[in-house]
This record gives C-alpha cells, sequence and structure tokens, in this order.
C-alpha cells in the first residue's frame, strides 16, 4: 500500500495531484506549523498579463506556532469575491470553464472560517472531477508520534503502508535509512509536467491545478498523467 503526505495548500499544481493519484492514502499534514506566505494559503492563476498569485488572507497577528488546522482565515476581507472575479475575469473564455464554475462558487462558501478546512474541501472536489478515487485522512485524527522523518514514518506504520511517496524536494531532508530500518520503501515523485492549452499565448508550468481544470475539463487526469506513464 503506498501513502503519501502534504501539507492542505490551497488550489495547488498538478504535481500535487500527482501525488495524490499515485497514493492508495493520502494524508493531510494538518497537525504541523503553518508557514506564512507559503502555498498553504496562496497559488498561482495565469492571466493576460501573466502569471498572479491568489492569496487566501489569514489572521497570524500574535498566533505565531500556530498549527495548520487553527489558523483562521480573516473575514473581514473580502476575500471569496475577489477570488471569484478574478478566476471569471481571467478564465470565463476556457472552454469548461461553466462546467465548474458554479460548484467552485459554491465551495467557497464552505469553509467556516478554517483554512485547512476550505483547502481540503477544495482539493476533494478536484479529486473527484478528475476521477482520483484516493482515500483522504487528515493527520490530527491520528495519534502520531516523532517528528521530521520519524513522523513520516509513523503514520506509514499505522496505516500498514510498505511504501511512501514523496514530493521530490523530500530528499533534501528525509532520513531513508529509518524508512529501510522499519521496510517502507521510500519512493520520490518522477512527476513530469505536461503541456496543455492555456489562454493568454505562451505556456507558463506550475499554475493552480485550476488552469488544467478549466481548460482541459475531463480530459485533466489523463493529461497529468500521460507524460508520467
Amino acid at each position: 500500500m503506498i501513502v503519501a503526505i502534504h501539507q492542505p495548500n490551497y488550489i495547488p499544481w498538478l504535481g500535487f495531484f500527482y501525488k495524490i493519484a499515485k497514493s492508495d492514502i493520502f494524508i493531510f499534514l494538518d497537525d504541523v506549523q503553518y508557514t506564512k506566505n507559503s502555498f498553504i494559503n496562496r497559488n498561482k492563476i495565469k492571466t493576460s498579463q501573466g502569471s498572479i498569485w491568489l492569496t487566501l488572507p489569514v489572521r497570524n497577528k500574535g498566533r505565531f506556532g500556530q498549527l495548520i488546522r487553527e489558523v483562521e482565515l480573516n473575514e473581514s476581507v473580502p476575500w471569496r469575491k475577489k477570488h471569484i472575479k478574478t478566476l471569471e475575469a481571467n478564465y470565463s473564455r476556457s472552454i469548461y470553464f461553466l462546467k465548474y464554475y458554479d460548484s467552485i462558487k459554491n465551495l467557497y462558501d464552505i469553509s467556516n472560517g478554517s483554512l485547512s478546512i476550505l483547502n481540503i474541501t477544495f482539493i476533494k472536489y478536484i479529486c473527484a472531477e478528475l476521477g482520483i478515487k484516493t482515500k483522504f485522512i487528515n493527520a490530527s485524527e491520528m495519534k502520531i508520534s516523532g517528528t521530521s522523518t520519524n513522523r513520516l514514518v509513523d503514520i506509514c506504520m499505522q496505516l500498514g503502508a510498505d511504501t511512501y511517496f514523496s514530493g521530490f524536494g523530500g530528499s533534501k531532508y528525509q532520513e531513508e535509512e529509518i524508512f529501510n530500518k522499519y521496510g517502507i520503501k521510500l519512493q520520490y515523485s518522477d512527476f513530469i509536467h505536461p503541456v496543455y492549452t492555456q489562454l493568454w499565448g505562451e505556456f507558463i508550468p506550475n499554475l493552480s491545478i485550476f488552469d488544467l481544470l478549466f481548460n482541459c475539463g475531463e480530459r485533466s487526469l489523463e493529461i497529468l498523467l500521460k507524460e508520467n506513464n
């Protein structure tokens, strides 16, 4: 059984969903410290002027060290309206925009002020639309011990995983010998970013999954996996 683990990012890039698609169980690492202005609360979309950030405002003043699941969205800012209008302005001409627009618009009201709930809601919705059937678990619902690599291994052990599917950046800090000690194979992502038809001229990689979904619709998963098979 293959397990993958990652923080619940905001409308993540394609490689995030490749990681989910390649695993049997995906763990949302929502019980680790929140990192300000990371992909947890922002991501990029494409416009006629190039890529721009869509950023979720959060309450972090005086809350240093808060866990991801504790982070509250700043409701004094009309971010929902802004994000919806920005998506509409830049993707309304895309072939599949209307196929997803109403559902996405409605999802922005589900968060109850929680950053992690909003992010997880979007990720699960997108996986359902892509046809990804991976099981999801929140790390905060598990009793996990250890830190760093030991923490990842503990999650794998609790779930009976024989393989941990890691992002390629994990090679910089993960201790492979600990995985080996417990008989868990450490497999790094071999994701190759596909090139697909976009609006607004020259292709830009590493954008939010929304860019692929609005432009390619039901072919999105096929495109996502094509270069990697």
